[in-house]
């Protein structure tokens, strides 16, 4: 028996209120009382009260108890069962190779586990998965329940769609919402353009639920959802993990139940039937493109470079520089290699991708939460104001800088909201892009031209002949990538 021994003790719960038996308290003196047998010292107590074991590296508790260990302050941590610990494998796991490099022990008491032990650390993984797989197994009973749950008529979660709101477990029309959720469809017929739309409306005052303008995403939605023409989908889409995107189920697994409609199914088979047409709607077939890139060549001087004879080379007018056909398509093709095979890394991707969308969520959510409270203290003052405590030439010097900002924040909500679903749909299609961005330059020789023709225009923004280089700009590359290089490639190239 090592005496001695320096131990914290962890402690987290749920919910701050625990039945009788299962409380911190009880946790707590329970494990005191274990270091008491042993002849350890406890010197800290970690608490976590009301916080999910689903993640917990980030929390404060957490760090403060990992640089224990690694200063040697505590030199194992006691706790009542691992789901106390934590309930992600990968974190149990961690913490384990932690504390088993840092010479510390983990005791679980439900469990009887000693990592110091070989056994013990056998065990402990074991254990570690079949909490992983308990959760695991409790998310889908959950998610198995919602299509029945939606074929019930009942609630997901979340607000009802902008016109209707929750009563108990009823779906009813909002009367409030409703007639302007109704104009956005009317308006939309007259004008025919989304942005249009929102325009109007907001000049009208309107505004959406939380107070911001109308834009055209918002439109764009509202005129998609056939809730308002008396169908509501339910089960059709599918979180992606913690980060909160989100994607289509395929259709055999949504739910359509009735509920009141808003407008008629003529109005709104109408309105999608505009949305189809314009989304389907091609630029006027042009001239026939003969080369690959013809549309995309400039010269530094800034003019647009063409083959004009027979001769396979663009050549700018003013610079007379030129530039060989062939010799630019080969280039190209090379470009792709060194482009989407060397620099698109799905994983460093995805994360800056994750780390853009949180930082643009955060903002949005704080610039709402100081909007609100502009608002509020707008109320506060007009309250003042007619009540006689406050003076009027008092109320304007008040009252005017905060109108002020409350408009600017009314101009960068939804312009915030906007972005975020940008990099929400970005984000949901970076895995395709990327996988069929791997063996693209490997089957670009064997693709028909009109093929590569239709890449090209996707992906390729500009190319630039220099005098000795050119720069080629890509433009499909997610907003993580931009943001770091601009999407653009420089490969040195003479003239001839």
């Amino acid at each position: 028996m090592e005496k001695n021994k320096n131990i914290g003790i962890w402690i987290r719960v749920s919910t701050d209120m625990q039945v009788q038996g299962d409380s911190p308290e009880h946790h707590e003196e329970r494990a005191r009382m274990y270091a008491k047998a042993k002849g350890w010292n406890v010197v800290t107590v970690y608490r976590l009260d009301a916080l999910s074991g689903k993640s917990i590296m980030d929390y404060t508790e957490t760090k403060r108890m990992l640089k224990d260990i690694r200063d040697g302050l505590i030199s194992g941590l006691i706790f009542s069962k691992l789901a106390r610990l934590a309930r992600n494998t990968k974190e149990l796991l961690e913490f384990s190779e932690i504390f088993r490099n840092c010479d510390a022990d983990l005791i679980s008491l439900a469990e009887s586990i000693d990592t110091s032990t070989p056994a013990g650390r056998l065990f402990y993984t074991i254990i570690a998965a079949m909490a992983q797989w308990e959760r695991e197994e409790i998310a889908e009973r959950v998610a198995a329940s919602v299509p029945i749950r939606a074929r019930l008529g009942k609630p997901l979660g979340g607000q009802a769609t902008f016109g209707y709101k929750w009563d108990g477990k009823q779906l009813i029309v909002d009367e409030t919402e409703a007639p302007i959720r109704k104009q956005v469809y009317e308006v939309f017929l007259q004008t025919k353009r989304k942005k249009a739309t929102a325009t109007a409306l907001n000049e009208r005052g309107y505004r959406t639920r939380n107070g911001s303008k109308f834009t055209d995403t918002t439109i764009t939605r509202l005129l998609r959802d056939p809730t308002a023409k008396g169908i509501r989908r339910a089960n059709y889409t599918k979180s992606l993990g913690e980060r909160k995107n989100w994607i289509i189920k395929p259709q055999s697994e949504w739910v359509e139940i009735p509920c009141p409609a808003i407008i008629s199914s003529d109005l709104w088979d109408e309105c999608n039937t505009i949305l189809d047409q314009q989304e389907k709607k091609r630029v006027p077939t042009g001239p026939k493109t003969v080369h690959l890139l013809a549309g995309y060549i400039y010269c530094e001087c800034g003019a647009k470079m063409y083959v004009y004879t027979e001769t396979p080379v663009y050549k700018c007018k003013q610079c007379k520089r030129k530039i060989d056909v062939a010799d630019i398509d080969e280039i190209y093709h090379e470009q792709l290699r060194s482009f989407l095979l060397t620099d698109a890394d799905i994983t460093s991707i995805a994360t800056a991708s994750e780390t853009i969308l949180t930082e643009k969520e955060t903002l949005y959510k704080s610039t709402l939460q100081e909007y609100n409270s502009l608002k509020k203290k707008i109320s506060e003052l007009v309250h003042l104001r007619i009540n006689g405590e406050l003076q009027k030439d008092d109320f304007a010097a008040l009252y005017r800088p905060i109108e002020e900002q409350v408009r600017q924040f009314e101009k960068q909500l939804p312009e915030l909201e906007a972005e975020i679903d940008f990099l929400k749909i970005q984000s949901l299609s970076t895995d395709t892009v990327i996988q069929e961005a791997k063996d693209l330059y490997n089957r670009w020789p064997e693709l028909p031209f009109d093929e590569k023709r239709s890449i090209i225009e996707t992906i390729t923004e500009k190319i630039t002949i220099h005098q000795d280089s050119i720069d080629i700009s890509l433009s499909y590359l997610p907003a993580p990538i931009l943001s770091t290089n601009d999407g653009k490639r420089q490969r040195n190239f003479m003239d001839s």
